[in-house]
């Protein structure tokens, strides 16, 4: 299971397996547009064998998951809650930035909310109230009016009690594609969002992609990565720990190690066989294990190199110089420094967000922020003074663009003829 890999490989294992499934999230939203709160129900009980009656969770329902719910664990989501949202709040600028551009010239952006967001919160192989705090937070902290969660049938307590704590002002029992085209398109029950987060399954990510001309999404999500980066410095067993850590999520999960030391990996190795002996949730190890292994560079640059053609979902550098070595990184999700930083410390405590790109759009995108649920509108008030220093440019060009309406909509401010 634990082998080198070939240049490439992290591209081919990301292949797209959209195909295989497109056909059938097309069939999914198109029920779920003509049927609505029916196609839901029906889809519950043929993919999560559940009998609903309705897709709301009505309040009560929400309450009475509380007394399901230890003490320590409320209070845990609490905490946790608390440092995702302080996280989230620096993260936040003005309303309104004006500055005088020059004489007469004032130029600024205002920011503004969303209105009404949906949040998905994966449910399945695993409970995910951690998502939960991640999806709803920022949204919150942004601004954001209303924010709807839809999971799957079956919601653990803990789930429910997390999206209570984090503040959803909707629940909905659907899963799936399904979810998705529900609050994309609306359903009698469920009124259509400007924007879609969260991670999911393939179905689920197909159905974003798929509906994007309906709402705007976060961004293209796949199987969880990571990518570690070590030297002769790092601690064996606990890189060991962070590749298990981040295997155990699906059997699609991939894990990466890159070194410069060609002796780490068979002591990695030595270290996860024994660790995984005990694992509750072993099987799914060993199939993520057969898309992960190790690279062998001649230096922790190169091996930096390679993580950033890579652009991995989790970065962790476990490196003497990691300052440096952070100076060259390029693409990454989410960065962790140190032998004290566990990818589980960001999944769960330390306040950033878990809700990271895949699959390469580390390259490209951002992980989940305050940023994705506010937009901005530029802004500028211009005197006369001010029109008149810059109207020879404005003219000069529209007249270079044939658009002589332009050029004319300044001079007529000024009584000049066509």
């Amino acid at each position: 299971m634990w082998k080198q890999l070939d240049e490439g490989f992290w591209e081919k294992n990301r292949n797209s397996k959209t195909d295989s499934v497109t056909e059938d999230v097309l069939r999914i939203i198109d029920m779920v547009k003509n049927d609505g709160d029916k196609a839901l129900i029906e889809l519950a009980k043929k993919f999560d064998k559940a009998d609903i009656d309705s897709v709301t969770v009505p309040r009560d329902e929400i309450d009475d998951a509380y007394d399901e719910v230890d003490e320590k664990l409320i209070e845990a989501l609490e905490s946790a809650a608390a440092n995702i949202q302080r996280f989230h709040e620096m993260q936040l600028d003005s309303d309104l930035k004006i500055f005088e551009a020059s004489p007469g010239v004032f130029l600024g952006v205002k920011s503004t909310p969303l209105e009404r967001i949906g949040a998905y919160i994966p449910g399945g192989r695993a409970s995910y109230p951690s998502t939960a705090l991640m999806s709803i937070i920022p949204a919150r902290v942004a601004g954001v009016d209303e924010i709807i969660c839809c999971t799957p049938p079956f919601a653990d307590p803990v789930t429910l009690v997390a999206m209570d704590i984090a503040g959803a002002d909707e629940i909905y029992t659907a899963g799936g594609a399904q979810a998705i085209a529900a609050m994309a398109i609306g359903t009698e029950s469920i009124e259509p969002v400007q924007k879609i987060v969260g991670p999911g399954n393939l179905y689920v990510t197909v159905a974003k992609m798929l509906l994007r001309s309906n709402v705007e999404i976060d961004f293209p999500a796949g199987p969880s990565e990571i990518g570690i980066v070590a030297d002769n410095t790092a601690n064996a067993s606990f890189i060991a720990a962070d590749i298990l850590a981040q295997a155990e999520h699906d059997p699609s999960s991939a894990c990466v190690l890159a070194t410069d030391d060609a002796s780490l990996p068979k002591k990695v190795w030595s270290q996860m066989e024994k660790m995984m002996s005990s694992s509750p949730r072993l099987n799914i190890i060993k199939e993520a294990l057969n898309n992960s292994g190790y690279i062998v560079k001649r230096s922790v640059e190169e091996c930096i190199e390679a993580m950033n053609e890579m652009a991995p979902e989790h970065l962790s550098l476990q490196v003497a110089d990691s300052m440096a070595a952070l100076n060259t990184v390029r693409n990454a999700g989410s960065i962790f420094i140190g032998p004290y930083s566990p990818v589980a410390a960001g999944d769960y405590a330390s306040g950033t967000n878990h809700i990271l790109p895949t699959a390469g759009n580390a390259a490209v995108s951002s992980g989940l922020n305050v940023a994705h649920f506010r937009k901005t509108s530029t802004i500028q008030m211009i005197s006369k003074e001010g029109l008149e220093e810059m109207a020879s440019v404005i003219e000069t060009i529209a007249e270079a663009e044939g658009l002589i309406a332009h050029r004319d909509s300044v001079r007529i401010r000024f009584g000049k003829e066509r």
